[in-house]
């Protein structure tokens, strides 16, 4: 029987209206636009204001356009795996929430958190639903409402993220395309280095929490710079030679938007010319799950069916791994 292969289809993207810039930043820590470019290569990101709104209305708005776009039904939709750090609730899932209000009454889903790495391990995880032959149309979305959890007097931490996300469509070939190979790792001995100390079962929220400010992000950059840098080249470099791939062969690097250090160490890694890596953290700074498709949406027209790409991350857990796509369309 000729094996099926997951292809994404169709993919889609939202960032909310509000932008904030450097200068914005000036006025709330001690920081400077030459500061924040040299050292991440951010100029903006995007935040959601808008009153009443959350991680899942932002999924809505990169899976609509994407779906009327190729003139899906929602109800054809099997499955929606949500990748999130920042979900409307503890629980129900995310997912489940956007289901609803796209109305895809016939779709089951659930979120994955594993911060940046989110949407690699989702888009590994609904490959294999449609790899099985038990799922035709399945909607990964990655997408994180940072701004939740970001606190504004940190300069260490709100530099570098923004609010937005995407989603891709996979759906069954025969042909040569689509999900080809993933390599994904996670490592929880990092996890003191990259985290939100509260508001879990560790440390339930209490006044006391609340005061600490141990409900944001805590980050330390250069520990989490150092493993970063090492781990998400070689995952990259591993992937690309274990399928045989040169450097010559690949054809565009999908690399998480956190730091532009970062990404130039993987590229080099994998002995890359510049030309070939698809970067936006300029106009967006860190989207955590919502980078890769990002820039899937953003580059779209950039690519051609049979495409070589290699898609890389790094987030906390410490969270990181790669995965190649030959593009289907």
């Amino acid at each position: 029987m000729d094996k099926i292969n997951a292809a994404i289809t169709a993919v889609g993207g939202y960032v909310p209206e509000t932008v904030l810039t450097n200068a914005d930043l000036e006025k709330l820590v001690d920081t400077s636009d030459e500061w924040i470019r040299t050292r991440t290569g951010i100029v903006e990101r995007h935040i959601l204001k808008e009153e009443g709104k959350a991680t899942s209305d932002m999924a809505v708005r990169a899976i609509m356009p994407m779906l009327e776009k190729n003139n899906i039904d929602p109800l054809e939709i099997d499955l929606i795996i949500c990748a999130t750090i920042t979900g409307d609730h503890v629980f129900p899932a995310t997912a489940n929430i956007v289901a609803d209000k796209i109305g895809a009454k016939n779709a089951w889903g659930y979120d994955v958190a594993a911060a940046c790495s989110g949407f690699l391990y989702a888009l590994q995880t609904g490959a294999k639903f449609i790899e099985s032959g038990t799922h035709k149309k399945v909607i990964v979305v990655g997408v994180d409402k940072m701004s939740a959890i970001i606190d504004y007097t940190d300069r260490n931490t709100c530099i570098i993220f923004g609010d937005g996300g995407g989603c891709v469509l996979l759906e069954p070939t025969k042909e040569d395309v689509g999900i080809i190979d993933a390599k994904l790792h996670s490592d929880g001995s990092g996890r003191e280095f990259l985290v939100q100390p509260a508001g879990g079962s560790l440390m339930p929220p209490t006044h006391e929490t609340i005061d600490a400010r141990q409900h944001y992000v805590y980050q330390e950059g250069k520990t989490v710079f150092k493993f970063a840098v090492t781990n998400m080249a070689d995952v990259s470099y591993d992937v690309m030679t274990r399928n045989g791939l040169t450097s010559d062969d690949v054809d565009w690097l999908v690399p998480h938007q956190a730091n532009l250090r970062i990404i130039d160490a993987t590229a080099n890694r994998m002995g890359l010319d510049a030309s070939k890596v698809l970067i936006n953290i300029q106009k967006y700074g860190n989207t955590t799950a919502g980078t890769l498709p990002l820039l899937l949406w953003d580059f779209e027209s950039k690519f051609k069916k049979g495409d070589n790409l290699i898609l890389s991350v790094f987030g906390g857990g410490f969270t990181w791994g790669a995965i190649y796509v030959k593009w289907a369309y």
